[in-house]
């Protein structure tokens, strides 16, 4: 069984996350792991509270674990239980013990963080369209990308200098 790098893609809303984890699975050829807060916030159809983002926070931990059986070199993760605790302490002024928890357990090889440089995409699961929300979130997540102890880089520009700057960091690893 091989134990592939995790590469976790962090950053505010509507920054490309996705769109980057997307772009580095088919040029390395490795599966990605899906925000796993859009499938269930669909299927709840009502506004989300506080108990829901644990319960998001295991399904993505989950689908993580299942597709890192599929890796072989990297497993590309879009976002992770930080995202649960930057919205949970945001929305709710709290977060759940076993998120805080599984935040300290798990660990990354790398980091990559994007910036608020690309354009506001509307979608009706965001919530935050103004640049200085997406600017004090990039901030929330530097600072937890700081103290994590994991290697960290900060990718901007479009959507090519995003993958280009990312396959370098990955190259280089």
């Amino acid at each position: 069984m091989s134990n592939p790098k995790r590469i976790l893609i962090l950053g505010p809303e509507s920054t490309g996350k996705s769109t980057l984890a997307e772009d580095l699975a088919k040029h390395f050829g490795e599966p990605w792991v899906p925000e796993f807060a859009r499938e269930y916030l669909e299927k709840i159809e009502r506004p989300y509270r506080y108990e829901d983002l644990s319960e998001i926070g295991r399904g993505q931990v989950a689908s993580e674990d299942l597709l890192a059986e599929k890796a072989e070199r990297f497993l590309f993760v879009d976002t992770d239980l930080r995202v649960i605790h930057i919205w949970s302490e945001h929305r709710f002024g709290k977060t759940d013990p076993w998120v805080l928890d599984q935040m300290a357990e798990r660990k990354y090889d790398l980091i990559l963080l994007t910036d608020t440089d690309l354009p506001w995409t509307p979608d009706p699961m965001r919530e935050y369209p103004e640049l200085e929300m997406r600017q004090y979130f990039f901030e929330k997540y530097l600072n937890l990308a700081k103290v994590s102890g994991f290697l960290y880089a900060v990718v901007s520009g479009d959507r090519n200098a995003r993958r280009e700057k990312a396959i370098a960091v990955l190259q280089s690893l």
